[in-house]
């Protein structure tokens, strides 16, 4: 016998060995708080969605940028950066069967070039900003855990975590768009806070600096948490989690309508945009909450 998603998703799923309410990463958070129809298609109907370039760009960049690091700091130089972007692109390749998408097989091949130099316009804005010859990250594209007191797992993928010889810690973000208006900013911030607070609940230190590198238009935002910031973020993802587990028993996941549209993949299954609403799935009685709701999915370069 099957049971609905809202039926479903009142189960726990066991984390070594705990029983936690559910998941949650900066992606998905994101998702719920933008438009809970977008999380809903997203993570639990789990639509096909095509290829973005801007996105596909970004992993490319970010394979680079992580790779770098692990050079001898004399040859961190832009050019050899630039050089590795095709490598970078074969591995994403392969990778990712979305990427496979973004050309189709019988494309102009001036596309796909002039594509992979706007990813090298991109990674140039870097060496702009930083000077990695004098850096040796402590970490690259982490993988970080922990588990609220509500037993709200949070999880996500840092990409590059600096320690100072105090100990003090930054978190450093690359972002391959332009920097946000003030409007946005916030969102983008609040996934910093997100993995302060993870690293914060691990660590036991609270990150001294959080930093989000703009590449599109070569900008740095800067933010210095303290623990009532991250206290209040605390907060802020268990009412969030809430609503999720309101929306899931009621199946009330009413769209969102801002800027935001523009770039979802979703508008003809919209009522905002005269689609029609899809039912929700039937999901096996075999599955978990988070088999259910994916609410806890991870992607590198988060």
């Amino acid at each position: 016998m099957a049971k609905s998603v809202t039926e479903q998703v009142r189960n726990g799923t066991e984390v070594d060995g705990v029983d936690v309410v559910g998941a949650l990463s900066p992606s998905r958070a994101g998702d719920f708080k933008t438009c809970p129809l977008m999380y809903r298609y997203r993570t639990i109907d789990r639509l096909p969605e095509p290829p973005s370039p801007d996105a596909v760009r970004g992993t490319v960049v970010h394979k680079v940028l992580e790779d770098l690091f692990d050079l001898p700091a004399a040859e961190r130089t832009p050019d050899r950066a630039e050089a590795m972007i095709d490598g970078a692109w074969e591995y994403v390749l392969g990778d990712d069967e979305r990427a496979e998408e973004l050309f189709a097989p019988d494309s102009d091949p001036a596309a796909q070039a002039s594509w992979l130099d706007s990813c090298r316009t991109v990674l140039r804005k870097y060496f702009d900003l930083e000077d990695p010859t004098v850096l040796e990250p402590a970490e690259r594209e982490l993988y970080v855990e922990t588990l609220l007191e509500s037993k709200l797992l949070l999880r996500g993928f840092v990409d590059r975590v600096d320690v100072a010889p105090t100990g003090a810690i930054r978190v450093v973000d690359y972002k391959t768009g332009r920097s946000p208006g003030e409007s946005f900013e916030a969102k983008a911030l609040f996934q910093m806070r997100f993995y302060a607070l993870v690293i914060w609940k691990t660590r036991g230190v609270i990150p001294a600096m959080l930093r989000l590198i703009y590449l599109g238009n070569g900008e740095m935002v800067s933010y210095s948490p303290d623990e009532q910031d991250l206290r209040s973020t605390e907060r802020q993802l268990d009412a969030l989690w809430k609503a999720i587990s309101r929306a899931h028993e009621s199946g009330d996941w009413r769209p969102n309508k801002s800027r935001l549209c523009d770039w979802c993949s979703f508008k003809e299954h919209c009522p905002e945009f005269g689609g029609t609403l899809l039912p929700l799935p039937v999901v096996s009685t075999g599955s978990t909450s988070e088999d259910a709701s994916e609410a806890g999915e991870v992607e590198p370069g988060e």
